[in-house]
C-alpha cells in the first residue's frame, strides 16, 4: 500500500499505521487475494477515496458505513455512495433518500453519486474498505476496522463539533470511543429495508445536522446532488 496516495492532512497522523504489522498482514491478504484472480472491490486506487475527497480539517460531518458495495461497477471508497448512472439505487441509499426528502424536502432519487457531500465535508467512511466482488463483510476482520478506529479517533481527539450519523448498532459500536461533550452524535436504526421503519424514518438528522453547523458559525452542507 506504499504506492497507493493518501492526501496530506491524512497522511501526517497516518502514516505511521502503514508500518504497523496489521497493516502489513492487510497488505499481503490483499495481494493474495488478487495474485488468486479474486475481483477486489474498489479498484486499489479507491480504497482511500473517502480521505482523500475529504480532508481531516475539513470534516464536518462523520457517516459511517460497514463495507463496499459487493457489486461490480458500484462502490468507489465512499460509504453508501455508487458511482454515477447507477440504477435501480441500492435499498439503504433510495431509504437515506426517502428520510431526506420528508426532513428537509430535498429529492435526489436521481443518483447515487455522494460525492458533493464529501466534497463538502461529508465523511463517508466504511469501517472496511474493500470487498471480493459478490461477498458481502468478506473482508471483516482482517484489519481494516483497525485502520478506520484510528481515524475515528483522530476525528475524535484532533477536531470539535463534528456530528456524527450512527445508523445501527453496527456503526453506533464503532462510535463508542466517540466524546459526546465534544461532538455531536445522532443514532438511529439503520436505513436498511430491514430496519429503516423503526426510527431512521423520522429521524431528522439532516435538518439536525445543518442546525448543529449554524450554531457552530460554520456553513450548512447543501445536501442536494
Amino acid at each position: 500500500m506504499r504506492d497507493i496516495k493518501l492526501e496530506d492532512s491524512w497522511l501526517r497522523e497516518l502514516r505511521g499505521e502503514f508500518d504497523k504489522e496489521y497493516m502489513f498482514n492487510l497488505r499481503e491478504f490483499l495481494i493474495g487475494e488478487m495474485k488468486m484472480g479474486k475481483n477486489i472491490l474498489p479498484e486499489p486506487k479507491l480504497w482511500f477515496n473517502a480521505l482523500n475527497i475529504t480532508p481531516l480539517d475539513s470534516v464536518k460531518v462523520v457517516i459511517i458505513g460497514q463495507d463496499p458495495y459487493p457489486t461490480i461497477g458500484h462502490p468507489h471508497g465512499l460509504s453508501f455512495s455508487v458511482l454515477p448512472d447507477v440504477k435501480p439505487l441500492p435499498k439503504s441509499l433510495y431509504n437515506i433518500f426517502t428520510e431526506m426528502r420528508d426532513d428537509i424536502g430535498i429529492d435526489n432519487f436521481h443518483t447515487g453519486y455522494l460525492e458533493p457531500w464529501a466534497k463538502q465535508g461529508v465523511l463517508l467512511l466504511n469501517s472496511i474498505l474493500t470487498v471480493e466482488a459478490g461477498r458481502t463483510n468478506s473482508h471483516k476482520n482482517i484489519g481494516w476496522e483497525i485502520f478506520t478506529d484510528r481515524i475515528i479517533d483522530i476525528l475524535n481527539s484532533r477536531l470539535d463539533g463534528v456530528i456524527f450519523m450512527l445508523w445501527g448498532l453496527y456503526a453506533q459500536r464503532k462510535g463508542e470511543r466517540l466524546d459526546s461533550s465534544r461532538h455531536l452524535i445522532l443514532k438511529s436504526p439503520h436505513p436498511s429495508p430491514l430496519s429503516a421503519f423503526r426510527g431512521f424514518f423520522g429521524s431528522r438528522q439532516f435538518s439536525k445536522a445543518n442546525s448543529y453547523l449554524i450554531e457552530q458559525g460554520k456553513s450548512p452542507i447543501e445536501w442536494r446532488l
